[in-house]
């Protein structure tokens, strides 16, 4: 029976319990523009949510040539029709008065309106002076995790094939480029090998680092139902926050910022030391295990628990769990991605699968999770570092079959070293070897680490910027040229969510004014350069989204991303499809490494991996010597401590992070009346014990500082552990209404980077606090509904039927 549901309030919707082993049940969410009768839209456009990660399949809503709405698709296989509230709201947005509908150039020190020539000209007469006097090391490109794979792959080609430039990057570098790495260092390549799926099968959910109810909503609605239903999983959480995961689990394991290795370490003691490891999966299938022994055997239970500061019997009651179960399921997050060590700690994660032997079968798989909704993309199509179709860089022969496929010369293709991740291409533009950099669909003023120094870099003379985006940001404000795009919903292309789903996204509406699609200024770009492969051909060879996805797949094919059987047709069946899908695996694949297979072979894999301390890329002789056999490799770590760690001056540890309600820099959900109601202002969270330490009361104004800046924000009294301060990263300036520099989180933040992920530090950086006065009012209280506690900041209400969704839950158990 259909029924309404203020979605703010209860940003999971009602239950829908289900059992092991049974298929989660459908519940259709469907939110409508107020006075929008369901059978008056015009027509329903599939598309999947572009907020965050989950990939969450939908409809969007069409009357009159206007989006008046969404509703989730019950068929598919990763949200059966339940949307979240970014999902429900968000797209808003697109409908904002103050869109980007023409292109600016900077005259006189201000930005002005220009047509398109006007604009692209400029952009060419630049790269071409840049391309004669210095070559293609002058310019970089540092784009989104929200742009769509055929934007993407058309990127990587004009970057790395027609310009040559080794500069290529996104800002999924900030939030999971060790992800990446990750499953590169164990599995010799990327991708997921777990699903959504498992969910349905686990007995121990382990969340590391990953506060799934705030980041995926729809998954934690997924795990939430099996919580509700027969024979519910344990959940083990490491996170020093009190999220609502942690209100949920068996285990809460709040460790201090920065000690995750350790944790780690103890875990893997406790398991290894009680014999609760598959000796046979490990002769089989994998190679240091000795290693990793030897390594743990100095992290006693006692010794990690010290160094984390939690008790020690609650580690070993984790460790119990993981270790005794048949069905583990592990996701992993910022928690881990953006500390010192994130790699190590992250690899860890999949140790504890490899020595279970938990890999390949229904409720037992890692999710290395991403934090956008194309991070995906980025990595298997060469935008953010990497090589188109998980090619090794290092390795001749996949160099040789890019160049094949462009139908350019090898030598064009830069792999003289790594490509060059995104804090080094800052660095090489503050040192002036990087001249041109072109920013798309991302805020880097307000999302970087240590704005001071980014603003001073992107505001340098010498460097000309171009930024391409949908709306006026921090970031547009220092451009040279601003290009207007074309948004979700406004164009035609693929993306693929966190466990390897491909989702359509078919245009529904047209951009407003002369905005165009992503794919359309990279094309003409392109085409204005005279970009030409070898038979004078241009390059890119394709003109349209359908085009550039039929040639994505001939480079996929073969390649453990492969994509050779998805076609736009099939794509608008019942459901996304997971990769690899091809002539063998014509539906595509669940999991990956059933049965020990990988793929890590030393001329198949897409890297030799890295030193986890240095990050100095292994030799393709050291790696073909480590593993001849396509073996998952066990790396072992040893705890190192943080970089910058509290001090008499800055006493606190100070993490940032997410909220449920907005994204990356809230240049979209800021613009959906909902989502900016239910967290309109910068907030701080600090422990009861530490408030009254300082003097400070809840919703009191608060000044915290770094080595690098100050902040101000109003008190969040939480149960967050002592000694940490909490901050969500997502404000900035542009809505701020003052123009003072003082609620960005990342004013505070350290530049540093895990060596072998290269992905800045967001999580151990050290602060001090001073209550400033009384706060306008009290900060939103945490509360609770019928449908589950919802834990800290969480807002009660927008104010009424604003919010009010329609949930249509499916009749019967739908198998």
């Amino acid at each position: 029976m259909t029924a309404s549901h203020d979605r703010i309030a209860a940003p999971w919707g009602t239950r829908t319990p289900y059992e092991p082993g049974q298929r989660w049940p459908r519940r259709v969410d469907q939110y409508l523009a107020d006075g929008i009768d369901p059978a008056s839209v015009d027509r329903w456009v599939r598309s999947a949510s572009i907020l965050h990660s989950n990939g969450d399949a939908l409809d969007i809503a069409v009357k009159d040539d206007r989006i008046v709405g969404v509703r989730g698709r019950g068929t598919d296989r990763v949200n059966r029709g339940r949307l979240g509230p970014k999902d429900l709201f968000g797209w808003q947005a697109g409908a904002s008065r103050d869109r980007l509908t023409a292109p600016l150039i900077r005259r006189n020190g201000e930005l002005v309106e220009t047509d398109w020539d006007t604009a692209m000209d400029r952009i060419v007469a630049r790269t071409r002076v840049l391309l004669d006097e210095q070559g293609p090391s002058a310019i970089g490109f540092y784009t989104s995790g929200q742009l769509f794979l055929e934007e993407y792959y058309t990127l990587g080609v004009i970057a790395h094939g027609a310009i040559g430039t080794n500069h290529v990057d996104g800002n999924t570098r900030l939030c999971t480029a060790t992800a990446a790495e990750a499953l590169k260092e164990s599995f010799g390549c990327d991708g997921q090998p777990g699903s959504y799926a498992d969910v349905d099968h686990a007995e121990v959910i382990a969340l590391f680092g990953h506060n799934v109810a705030e980041t995926q909503t729809v998954l934690w609605s997924r795990m939430l139902d099996r919580l509700a239903g027969p024979n519910p999983p344990a959940l083990v959480c490491v996170d020093p926050r009190p999220t609502p995961v942690a209100e949920h689990a068996t285990i809460h394991l709040a460790p201090l910022p920065g000690t995750n290795v350790a944790l780690m370490n103890g875990l893997l003691n406790e398991i290894i030391s009680r014999d609760w490891i598959d000796d046979a999966y490990l002769e089989r299938h994998t190679v240091g295990f000795d290693e990793l022994r030897q390594q743990v055997a100095a992290y006693s239970p006692q010794r990690a628990a010290a160094i984390c500061d939690i008790p020690v019997d609650d580690l070993r009651a984790a460790a119990q769990l993981i270790g005794t179960t048949d069905h583990l399921l592990s996701t992993v997050l910022q928690g881990f991605y953006q500390s010192h060590q994130a790699t190590a700690a992250a690899v860890q994660v999949n140790n504890l699968h490899l020595i279970r032997g938990m890999l390949g079968r229904p409720g037992c798989g890692v999710l290395q999770m991403n934090g956008q909704p194309t991070a995906q993309n980025t990595r298997e199509c060469g935008a953010d570092g990497d090589l188109a179709g998980f090619r090794n860089w290092a390795n001749d022969t996949h160099i040789a079959e890019l160049a094949d496929l462009w139908n350019i010369e090898a030598d064009k293709i830069p792999h003289y070293g790594p490509p060059t991740h995104a804090m080094q291409m800052f660095r090489y533009a503050e040192q002036g070897t990087l001249k041109m950099l072109w920013v798309s669909a991302t805020n880097p003023a307000v999302s970087m680490p240590e704005l001071a120094r980014i603003r001073s870099i992107l505001t340098q003379d010498r460097l000309f910027l171009v930024v391409q985006d949908v709306f006026r940001t921090e970031t547009t404000e220092l451009a040279d040229v601003v290009l207007p795009a074309a948004m979700w919903g406004e164009k035609t292309g693929t993306f693929t969510n966190a466990d390897r789903t491909v989702h359509l996204s078919d245009k529904a509406v047209d951009p407003p004014g002369a905005a165009r699609p992503d794919l359309d200024i990279f094309l003409d770009f392109a085409r204005r350069m005279d970009f030409r492969d070898k038979d004078g051909n241009p390059l890119p060879a394709w003109n349209d989204a359908e085009s550039a996805f039929e040639a994505w797949k001939k480079c996929s094919t073969g390649r453990p991303c492969d994509y050779s059987g998805i076609s736009y047709d099939n794509l608008r069946g019942d459901s996304g499809i997971q990769w690899p899908c091809n002539a063998d695996h014509p539906g595509g694949v669940e999991r990956l490494y059933i049965d020990g297979h990988f793929f890590s072979a030393p001329d198949y894999c897409e890297s030799y991996g890295k030193d986890l301390v240095t990050g100095a890329p292994l030799e393709p002789t050291e790696y073909r010597a480590l593993n001849p056999d396509a073996k998952a490799i066990i790396k072992a770590a040893e705890y190192l401590p943080p970089h910058e760690v509290p001090d008499d001056e800055y006493p606190f540890s100070l993490i940032t992070g997410r909220t449920l309600y907005h994204f990356h820099t809230r240049t979209k959900t800021a613009r959906a009346p909902q989502l900016n109601a239910a967290a309109p202002q910068v907030w701080v969270e600090i422990s009861a014990s530490d408030a009254q330490v300082y003097g400070v009361e809840e919703g009191d104004v608060v000044a915290i500082s770094s080595p690098r800046g100050t902040l101000h924000a109003q008190a969040r009294v939480t149960g967050i552990r002592c000694g940490v301060l909490f901050v969500p990263f997502h404000y900035g300036y542009w809505d701020a209404g003052n123009p003072q520099l003082d609620r960005a989180a990342n004013e505070l933040t350290v530049t540093d980077w895990d060596p072998a992920s290269k992905q800045p530090i967001f999580k151990t950086a050290a602060a001090a606090v001073a209550r400033v006065g009384a706060g306008p009012g009290p900060a939103p209280a945490p509360t609770t509904t019928a449908s589950a506690p919802l834990g800290h900041g969480i807002a009660t209400t927008t104010g009424g039927a604003a919010a009010m969704v329609t949930e249509t839950p499916a009749i019967g158990v739908d198998q």
